[in-house]
């Protein structure tokens, strides 16, 4: 089977539960159209999210296909609530500001969103071997390893650690397509303490950094630019997308390849 995308995923509000998509537009930042779109942030404008506050672990989210409505709840709770993210704001940031026991308000970037990396806003790219080979290390299912490392872009048929291509020695941008959208891969991805925790109860792995780095430096493939790393809890890569791509569409089962003719 030759190199594709398999999955594409979106958090449009930042921290809170993705949404899988057949399709996804770039933006002219290069992040990708409703992507960490809205963010929740507190008195101090600091964000409300995973790495600062458990409860965020067990806020349960779903959104319309359109992105415009959200559905919220807690987790194991028969009773939801629903949001219009334009109409509804005011009641939206009261239902959270009782939730979260604080004052919150949301934040909407409709250029770029809000990614964690801003420098390099373009989706983040994973094989979905890798997130398969990091479930097996720590005895987790596919998709509760997908929700703890909420990347954008799934690549399927080819080899774990595949991504770690997509970045050089000395940090010049690797260029490589996904279907008519051409992407440069140019980090490896560095993690945070959300991934160590349940996604639904934030109850946290043991030793889950010590142990990830451990395996993460021992599976690295042969050739790949170890001096990337100046520690080995890393996962998926960064991108960056050129404004010349703005507009253009990715696609489930669009093919991947190297800019350069090489292949994968």
């Amino acid at each position: 089977m030759s190199p594709h995308l398999a999955r594409i995923d979106l958090y449009p509000l930042k921290s809170l539960d993705g949404l899988a998509v057949p399709t996804a537009t770039l933006l002219a930042s290069g992040a990708l159209e409703g992507d960490r779109a809205f963010a929740l942030m507190d008195q101090r404008s600091q964000f409300i999210n995973g790495k600062r506050n458990a409860q965020v672990h067990t806020l349960r989210s779903h959104f319309s296909p359109d992105l415009s409505h959200i559905t919220l709840w807690r987790d194991g709770d028969s009773e939801k609530v629903g949001f219009d993210l334009t109409r509804d704001r005011t009641a939206l940031e009261a239902w959270l500001g009782r939730y979260f026991q604080q004052p919150v308000t949301l934040s909407r970037n409709r250029e770029m969103g809000f990614p964690d990396d801003t420098i390099s806003p373009g989706p983040t790219v994973i094989s979905t071997a890798t997130l398969a080979t990091v479930a097996g290390w720590f005895e987790l299912s596919l998709e509760e390893t997908r929700r703890r490392f909420r990347t954008n872009l799934e690549i399927d048929g080819v080899p774990a650690f595949w991504e770690d291509q997509l970045f050089s020695e000395n940090g010049d941008p690797v260029a490589f397509s996904i279907g008519a959208v051409t992407l440069q891969g140019i980090n490896p991805c560095q993690r945070c303490i959300v991934p160590t925790r349940d996604t639904h109860s934030g109850a946290a792995i043991k030793a889950f950094q010590s142990r990830f780095s451990q395996l993460r430096s021992q599976s690295l493939p042969a050739g790949v630019a170890r001096s990337r790393f100046n520690h080995f809890y890393r996962l998926a890569v960064n991108t960056r997308v050129a404004a010349t791509e703005a507009g253009k569409v990715l696609c489930l089962g669009d093919p991947c390849f190297r800019d350069d003719g090489d292949g994968f």
